[in-house]
This record gives structure tokens, sequence and C-alpha cells, in this order.
């Protein structure tokens, strides 16, 4: 698989990163393992995962996985702190908890240091300049190798890493960004992706199949085994099953037949290889999904089917994204 530079670091990784979201809920440590081995086969080497996936079972899942099944030293190992179980504060950037959660992930993880470590996302409670010295502070300490950030709207990723680039060598610069991106979410094309190509931030999207309805499987109804016929994921999948989604879904699907090729393939390509994007992070169940995603790895898509699903799925831009003297 084709590595790429997390945004402007020396860290490459494999431009398709493996997702763990479901590790220790509905997937198994069978399922995980077959997983992570069809990925390293594959020449996969990102491993997303976070510390409340699963309730820690997912980091722990990993932690079991490597060394045995695969190598360290073949993984890139991305984990994110900050998001608490707590309904009156969904996000806590506080120092204190984001390296106490750190060590607690190192120890699930079963290893020393994690090679990407993210803030799960923006916490208006805390000072950012705390939060960021977190970063810094787990660097340091050779805790974490790389750092990132995820879930910070366009102002709060500009501000974030100016910060840090204000003082080179001493702060930690930020390498990447990871936000919800597909052709049924483009919203980071309004501010977040402009601001991480011009301060040379990777972006790694979540969801690049828009939480699974870009393969076409809901077109007809909800599969049992699907999303959104689970409690848990339902109201996940629900946003993206209005007409407008199905628009974009039927010019995929037609798209796809022309090709002679599957949904899921021209949707994970599209997103793959749009500007700025460095790993778009799949997140399957099983290994027949797994490797139904990185069966992409040798499908370019050609350039008119991009404007074609460029134009059927573009976000409205207004003011102020827009020169006024075109509105």
């Amino acid at each position: 698989m084709e590595q790429r530079h997390l945004g402007r670091t020396g860290l490459r990784v494999s431009r398709i990163g493996l997702g763990t979201l479901t590790w220790g809920r509905d997937t198994g440590e069978e399922a995980a393992a077959e997983q992570v081995k069809a990925f390293w086969e594959a020449g996969g080497t990102l491993v997303d995962t976070a510390d409340v996936y699963g309730g820690g079972e997912a980091e722990y899942l990993l932690g079991q996985l490597v060394g045995g099944l695969v190598p360290r030293r073949d993984l890139v190992i991305a984990t994110k702190a900050g998001s608490v179980p707590d309904p009156d504060r969904r996000f806590d950037g506080s120092r204190g908890h984001l390296l106490a959660a750190l060590d607690a992930s190192l120890d699930r993880l079963g290893t020393d240091y994690v090679d990407l470590w993210q803030v799960h996302a923006f916490d208006p409670a805390t000072p950012l300049e705390e939060t960021l010295q977190a970063l810094d502070l787990a660097v340091s300490s050779g805790r974490a190798r790389y750092a990132g950030l995820a879930g910070f709207c366009g102002w709060q990723l500009a501000k974030a890493a100016t910060w840090q680039l204000a003082a080179p060598g001493v702060r930690t610069r930020i390498a990447s960004t990871q936000m919800e991106y597909s052709l049924l979410q483009r919203g980071v094309e309004r501010e977040v992706l402009p601001a991480a190509l011009d301060l040379g931030i990777g972006l790694l999207p979540s969801s690049p199949l828009g939480r699974g309805v870009l393969t076409g499987k809901y077109r007809d109804g909800t599969p049992a085994d699907s999303r959104g016929a689970s409690e848990s994921l339902a109201a996940l999948v629900d946003p993206y099953l209005d007409e407008a989604a199905g628009r974009i879904v039927d010019a995929v699907v037609t798209a796809a037949q022309g090709l002679a090729v599957t949904p899921l393939q021209v949707a994970l390509a599209w997103i793959r290889d749009r500007p700025g994007v460095v790993a778009p992070i799949v997140g399957a169940r099983t290994a027949a999904q797994l490797a139904a995603a990185l069966s992409v790895e040798a499908l370019s898509l050609p350039e008119e089917i991009c404007r074609a699903l460029d134009d059927v799925s573009v976000p409205v831009h207004r003011y102020p994204d827009q020169d006024w003297s075109t509105l």
C-alpha cells in the first residue's frame, strides 16, 4: 500500500487507516485479529483508536495483538484522549486529565509510546494553551512521537496550530487533524481543510463511507446486520438516509456500474485522493468488510467521474466563504 507523509512531518503512514470504533463492542478479539492481520499483510500501517472506544476495550484488544500477531515496529498506532462519559461535560482537555488518560492508554496498549496522540475534541472550559501543553509534555517525555487533533473546527485548528508553530523546537507541531469527511459530509471544505492545507496539517477523514451509506446497502431498506439496525449506532446512520443523500448514493452506484467496481470502491477512492487527505480511517466490523475497502488500492477514478461526483455532492458555500461580489 502506498505510504504518505502525515502533514509536514517525517512520519509516513499507509493511505488507508484501520479504525477500531466497534472493537470491544461489535467486534470481538477473533474478528479484530483477522482485521489486523489482513491490514498488515496488505501493507497497511496506520491503526486508529481512542481511549473511549468500547470503554477502553478497543485499545486493550489492539494491545493483545501487537507484538504477537504483528510486529510493533510495523504499525503506526494512533489513539485519542479528551472525550469523557459525563453528560454534563463531554470533553475534558485539561492537562491533568489528558496525561493521565495517555498513561492509561499506554497500559492498555501494552506499549511505551504511541506514534500519534490526538486530542479528541476542543474543550471550551479549558484554556487551549493548557491542552496543547499536554501534547508537548507527551512528546518531550517520549510517550508520544507525534501529536494531532480531532473534531476542531477551522478557527480552533488554526489557533492551535499557530500557537504551536510560534515556538519551534519548544512546542510540538500539529501533524494531523481527524474529521468526518465523505461525499455525504463535505463541511470540512469550508474552513477546516483550507486551514489544514495552509498550515501543513494532514487530514485523516473519519466515516469516509458516509457511515456506511455510500456502500449502497441502505438503498432498499436497512439490512439486519448493519449499523443502521444497531441500537447503539442507528442514530448515527439516520441523518444520511434522506433524499439529498439518496441522490449522491445513486450517483456513486452509477459510477461504480460504469467502472465495473463497487460503490464502496468509488466512494473511498474519491475521498482518498482529495487534496489534503492523508488517510481515510475505515472502520470495518469484519475482515470481509475490511478486505473490500483494501481492494481500492489499485483504483484511481477518471477525472470525469470525480467531477460528476463533485457536482452532485457540492456543499453550499455562502458568505463569508464566497467572495461577496459573486452572491
